[in-house]
């Protein structure tokens, strides 16, 4: 049997998509900070 490989994810692809200037940057990402900060989250984005 063949083994296999696991992909590496890729932590620039993962801010680009899911970042805090990413979150800013649209209407939706925006209100995404904006319930976060209203739920009291530590972390509003990933990093």
């Amino acid at each position: 049997m063949q083994q296999r490989t696991l992909k590496k994810p890729s932590k620039i692809k993962k801010v680009r998509k899911q970042g805090f200037r990413a979150r800013m940057s649209t209407r939706g990402g925006r209100l995404i900070l904006k319930r976060r900060r209203a739920k009291g989250r530590k972390r509003l984005v990933l990093c």
